[in-house]
Formats: C-alpha cells, structure tokens, sequence
C-alpha cells in the first residue's frame, strides 16, 4: 500500500504573508477561489496546504515555493548531508533525493540516526589522547556509545524546536511591564526598586566580581543582588531583570519545562537558565511594544537600542523570537560567534540552518565583521538550498577596562528570507533582485558542494580528489570527474 504524501502545515507564513501585503483573509480566500472559513482552517493549521493552493499563494505573495516548505524537514535534510560527509561513510552511496526521502518517510528515524552521530562524535573526543586532569569519558551502554546526548545540544534542539518562542513565559513578562510601567523611567532605576520594595533585595556594585570571574551573583542571605562595575548599564538592567524571574516565576518556568522532553536533571537546568534568560528579554522588551516599534522603524538596530535602553545583541535577539500566533513578525535567524569561528548561540525561525558538525562558511559576514568593530555589516547572502538571505552583522561585548583586560570578541549576525528584506531599513540602497550581490555561502567546506570555491580550505568529502599536475584550478582541492 503506498504511503501518503507529508502534510504540510504553514499556517503561519500564509498568515505572516496575508499581513504583510494588508490582505483579509476574505479577499486571500476569494483569490484563491476558496471559502474564508477553509482558508481560516489552513491558517490555524487545521487543514493542510494543499500543492494547488502552495502553487497560488507563491504567484500572489512573489515567493518561492521554499518560503512555505517544512523547515524542520529542510533542517533535518542539511545535518544529514553534513553526517554523510563524515569519511566514515561513502557520501557517493546516499544520493540527496535519497536523504529527502528519508526524511519526509521516516523523521523520527533520521532524529535518532543524528543523536548516535552526535553520540559518536562525542566519544570520539573522550576516546582521543586524553588531557592531564581531564574528566572520564562519559558512560557508555552496551554499543560502547554514550548513553545521553550532550545537555547543551538537547535543550538547543528543545530552543529550536520552540522556534525560539515560549508563550506563557512571553505573556507573563509582558503583563509585568505593564504591571510595574517599566516605560515610567529608568528601567534599571525601577528594576531596583521593584527588587527592595517588594523583596527587600537591594542592588550593590561588587569590585571584587571580576577577579571572580562573574557578572554578578545573589546572596539571598545579605539580600543583595552584586553587580560587576565593568558591565555596560543595559547589562546591569538585564541581570536584574532575570533576578526578578527567578525570585518571582519559577513556577512559570518549570511548567514550561515539563512540557518539554528533556528528562536529565542537567539539561532542565539549562532549560531553566535559558527561560530566565528569556524572560528577562521580554520584560525588557515586551512583545507587542516591541514589535510594533520594530515594524516603525523598519527593524533599524540602533533605534531600537536607544528606544528601549538595551544592547545590540538584545534587540537582535529579541527580533528571532517574535513568533507569537496571530501576531509574527518577520521570521530571523540569530547566531553569534566569537572569533574563532566558535557559535556560541544560534536560533532560527526561518529555514536557515548553520552547521552543526563543522566551521561556519568564512564568506558569511560575521566574520568580515571583526574586521571592522561596532560597525554594521550587510549582505545578501545564498545558501547551498538556494535560499537567499539579507544579513545584518556586528561585533558585541564590552571594550577593554585596562591594557591587561582580554574580553572576548565575539560577533551576531540576524538575517531574514530574501521575501521580508524591504521591511528592513538595511535594504536601503540594495538592489535585491540583482544575483552579482548575492555571496554564495555554505554549511563549511566538509560538505559544501560548491566546487569552484575560491574560499575552499578542506576537499569535499565523499568525492574523490583531483591529482592531474597539468594544471591548477580556482579552489586548491578539485573534485576528480
């Protein structure tokens, strides 16, 4: 019996799309030759998307059929292609159609052919030459593999799978700003307030924090939240706004958790620091107000800095989860990277996918963004699955305090779909439609199947390696024909 074909479900895209161009769902309806109240089903993922209906919605909204594809599929396909460049495997065996089927057949299989890989990487690492004073390898079960996937890469994947978006913890720091009219003046001076008059916590500089090694720390018994003196005022504000949830919604935040499938006691600790993290990013800059501002200014950075007294790095961050049913914003991707090439967080709520077994592509502009510090970078940008991308890059972090000061360099990057980059202030200027600006970019050289690649510092994997001495091409490694 032949297996029905995946149902795809993009209610929120058609209804991001439906906004965007000032559409009802009555007149979208009626373009389609369809009722509203079957149209409403498909928005609000009752009913799935129909090809005819995908077919119409990409000439009426002017995008490609991949803006509405499954992106979790679209993620899974990419770190499968990134497994399969792994020498351990014969890449030239498993053809790309090969992997498409795979996943849209069986993707609960592939999840867990993609934690055994992790796994096995994993014990690769304890298994090589082991530092002095190194901790065991982790334990392993029967197959001689590790039994647990890596805390941090759970509760990453829990983060994505979220789409980065976390309602309840979302609504309640929304209904706290309102509630204590963070907007009435300094938030950092109401942020203090707040902690002393209803906690009886005061908020105190501590000179000795640095030496520590920490930002700041709660002594529950002197009640006393102890800042650094080297941080910047948006970051005192931000750690005060995350002492206020963990005092006040830690209920919040262990429902959230136990809705999720992450069972190790560690990696529901992380989840609950991410939360906490979260929250205090929404209360800073709660949901509506924020995205409203956003779509005013055209997602200018700065101006959001300066309207909300936060970082750069917070206003980016913020933007990549503005996915609220009913009320989306532009869906982004955020990573930051420091200079090592070292992703320190990544999140996406559109189809982009960074790598996840190997070095990030040095034609990404992030990197360019070291070059020149606290200045913008822009870039159209094309990944290996051809969708174009408008990136917005920066370095972040504090400035030096002293000569002997080393404070890591480190760098974000926000990028949005091709489709949404005339509602960013950034596409002044550009010419989207012209392919010259668009830089090619790809998952890192191991499997990146761009050949003639001037970029290329590893051969392709999985293809054998041209020898011929009778000349030279644009990339030092080319693929044998």
């Amino acid at each position: 019996m032949k297996k029905p074909a995946t149902k795809t479900f993009t209610g929120s895209r058609i209804r991001h799309q439906r906004n965007r161009t000032g559409m009802t769902q009555s007149a979208l309806a009626a373009r389609l030759g369809i009722s509203a109240s079957y149209l409403n089903q498909i928005e609000h993922d009752v009913r799935p998307l129909p090809l005819p209906l995908l077919n119409a919605l990409c000439d009426i909204f002017c995008v490609g059929a991949d803006y509405f594809s499954d992106t979790e599929e679209t993620r899974g396909i990419q770190t499968l292609r990134e497994i399969m460049a792994d020498p351990v495997f014969d890449m030239q065996a498993v053809r790309l159609d090969s992997i498409q089927a795979a996943m849209r057949v069986a993707p609960d299989l592939c999840a867990q052919f993609i934690r055994l890989y992790r796994a096995y990487l994993l014990q690769q690492e304890h298994t090589a030459t082991p530092l002095v004073g190194s901790s065991p390898p982790p334990r392993a079960g029967a197959s001689g593999t590790p039994d647990r996937v890596e805390p941090y890469e759970a509760v990453s994947d829990w983060v994505q799978a979220q789409r980065n978006y976390f309602d309840e913890v979302d609504r309640t720091a929304e209904h706290q700003f309102e509630q204590m009219r963070l907007d009435d003046g300094s938030p950092a001076e109401q942020l203090a307030r707040y902690l002393l008059d209803h906690h009886g916590i005061r908020t105190e500089v501590d000179l000795s924090l640095n030496h520590k090694g920490l930002m700041w720390r709660m002594d529950r018994r002197q009640r006393t939240l102890f800042l650094s003196r080297i941080v910047p005022s948006e970051s005192s504000t931000f750690w005060m706004a995350q002492a206020l949830g963990q005092i006040e919604h830690q209920d919040v935040f262990a429902r959230t958790i136990r809705r999720s499938r992450l069972r190790e006691s560690e990696a529901r600790g992380l989840a609950r620091v991410y939360l906490t993290n979260y929250f205090a990013g929404a209360l800073l800059l709660p949901y509506e107000r924020f995205r409203i501002t956003a779509h005013e200014v055209r997602h200018d950075l700065e101006r959001l800095q300066r309207h909300f007294g936060v970082s750069f790095e917070q206003a980016c961050h913020r933007l990549s989860t503005m996915q609220r049913p009913g009320s989306e914003g532009i869906p982004f991707y955020f990573l930051k990277t420091d200079i090592a090439g070292n992703i320190l967080k990544s999140f996406s709520a559109n189809r982009f996918t960074q790598s996840r077994f190997g070095g990030p592509c040095p034609l990404w502009n992030i990197f360019r963004a070291f070059s020149t510090p606290l200045q913008v970078q822009v870039q159209m940008s094309q990944t290996t699955d051809g969708a174009v991308y408008l990136n917005i890059a920066r370095t972040v972090g504090r400035s030096s305090i002293s000569y002997l000061d080393r404070p890591r360099l480190t760098a974000v990057v926000l990028g949005c779909s091709i489709a949404d980059a005339e509602h960013l202030v950034y596409s002044a200027g550009l010419d989207l439609k012209d392919p010259r600006m668009i830089i090619p970019i790809g998952p890192g050289c191991r499997a990146c199947t761009r050949e003639n690649c001037h970029h290329r510092a590893l051969p392709m994997v999985g293809h054998r390696v041209d020898i011929n001495n009778e000349g030279r091409g644009i990339a030092p490694y080319r693929t044998a024909q």
